[in-house]
């Protein structure tokens, strides 16, 4: 039985692996050095400047930390988002009714936390991730309370009297408030869940006002721990981020990851809905994760991640309780964790991503930086994260600005304007632009980094002639001097490396 059961782990080792493989990815590598520059005295939306709300900064405060201490990026990483799974995990544990599950469903959930830990792949330690793992012994709470019982202690080690009062979801909810709070977006998956509760159970319950308890008080502490989010950062977001993206709701409906990621929600869904239990509550969690990648208007990746694994787990609960039902042995699980492993090998970017590293833009990136600016200040002039991330954490080094990539000039540049000039006059930037403009050759002056990567491509529309960076900046008297001491170093794709001279 053991032996048949370890059929289960091997897509959760083969997804390990393949997290543990370089690169670390690129966003959750700019938030760590967002936090390490924090930690080293910066000030978070005065010299450190990002669209996302303080509390993914807050928590990369404890890898950060460990860096401090000598660990390496990646390592951190793994062992803080390890952390949390685990205690994901615990908490999923205790709010189960083992005695009720089939043999197959029992094997299913005992590794579903583990599957949702690695599957990921090169996403790992995104939000999106975070907060699944967040949200999953919530999700388990849920039918809990939806049905109206006490979930049962574990027979081989529960609660005392065996079993777990109300009060014992609180911990699990309090975990997925912190999780769904980390975007705004995120709390359409709650909603749904609560209102199916109680729709269901017919009563109210703490937990709804537990959650939105900490969600008022996080709403609090930015307003006033950190007010330049609100005077400074949010203004930018709404002149000029919320208009980068993939247009319309419908253009990002029909963007393929998605796409895919939606017709398994189709079919899910209905069946989930009709089913009372764990099923169910996952598939509404998918419903609102699909909500929020609307919103977010990209389509991104990590955005479509949890419709996606959501929906998987879904469809891997009712086809378990399928397969009880006909005697299938718990080595059916097994079948089922490798459908979810073969979905997201084709949908997402793990082992791909791993396997190509060395060849791609960001392991060029790094290995240009190791041998001319290893553990120094480099200024990127680029729209991207990827490649500058990874690649400046793997060679120790540190951005020298204020913005993570270039992203407000695409937005004050989104559209052309017949018989203007190319670029904006000082007088005539928005205030976002022109904190850009003034910025940028003020820090690249103080700082004098080591080395800039500089973009060809800005990926602005053309209007009639390409959107240069270093055209743009080199109008500021500021920057024009200090470009003066800088000589190419390597070119290479849409990227070319400069180093200091003096």
């Amino acid at each position: 039985m053991r032996a048949e059961r370890l059929l289960f782990w091997l897509p959760v080792l083969g997804f390990a692996l393949a997290v543990l493989a370089p690169p670390l990815n690129h966003d959750v590598a700019a938030v760590l050095q967002w936090s390490q520059r924090w930690l080293a005295g910066e000030r978070l939306y005065v010299d450190l400047i990002d669209v996302n709300p303080p509390l993914i900064f807050i928590l990369n405060l404890l890898p950060a930390w460990l860096m401090s201490l000598g660990l390496g990026a990646a390592t951190a990483i793994h062992f803080c988002v390890a952390l949390l799974g685990g205690l994901s995990w615990r908490l999923f544990a205790l709010a189960r009714e083992r005695p009720a599950e089939g043999p197959v469903l029992r094997a299913l959930l005992d590794g579903l936390p583990a599957l949702l830990l690695v599957l990921p792949g090169y996403d790992f330690g995104q939000r999106e991730h975070l907060m699944m793992l967040a949200a999953l012994p919530y999700l388990m709470g849920a039918v809990k309370r939806a049905s109206g019982s006490q979930p049962r202690g574990m027979p081989e080690g529960g609660l005392p009297g065996g079993r777990l009062p109300e009060g014992g979801l609180l911990g699990g909810a309090m975990l997925a408030a912190v999780g769904f709070a980390l975007k705004p977006h995120f709390l359409a998956i709650p909603a749904l869940v609560e209102m199916a509760v109680l729709l269901t159970s017919r009563r109210l319950s703490l937990v709804p006002l537990l959650m939105g308890a900490i969600w008022l008080l996080y709403l609090a502490a930015i307003l006033t721990l950190f007010p330049h989010y609100g005077t400074d950062v949010l203004p930018m977001v709404r002149s000029l981020y919320l208009g980068i993206g993939e247009g319309s709701a419908l253009a990002v409906m029909l963007m393929p990851r998605l796409g895919v990621a939606e017709l398994l929600l189709m079919v899910v869904l209905p069946m989930a809905l009709r089913s009372p239990g764990l099923a169910r509550m996952l598939a509404l969690a998918a419903l609102g994760a699909w909500v929020a990648a609307l919103v977010q208007h990209k389509g991104w990746t990590y955005h479509v991640l949890p419709v996606a694994l959501f929906s998987l787990a879904a469809a891997s609960v009712l086809a378990a309780r399928a397969l009880d039902a006909l005697g299938a042995r718990p080595s059916a699980a097994g079948a089922l964790s490798g459908a979810m492993a073969i979905y997201m090998m084709a949908t997402a970017e793990a082992p791909w991503n791993e396997i190509g590293h060395d060849g791609s833009d960001a392991g060029i990136l790094a290995t240009q930086l190791r041998l001319h600016a290893e553990g120094q200040r480099v200024l990127a002039l680029s729209p991207l994260v990827s490649p500058i991330f990874p690649a400046v954490t793997m060679a120790h080094a540190v951005l020298a600005q204020r913005l993570m990539t270039m992203w407000p000039l695409q937005g004050a540049y989104a559209e052309c304007v017949v018989g203007a000039p190319r670029y904006h006059d000082a007088a005539a930037m928005s205030p976002a632009e022109a904190f850009v403009f003034r910025s940028v050759p003020a820090d690249f002056r103080r700082i004098r980094p080591e080395a800039v990567v500089l973009d060809s491509q800005a990926d602005i529309p053309g209007c009639g002639g390409a959107f240069d960076f270093l055209a743009y900046f080199q109008r500021n008297p500021d920057f024009a001097e200090t470009w003066r001491h800088y000589r190419l170093a390597v070119e290479w794709g849409r990227f070319h490396l400069y180093v200091r001279t003096d």
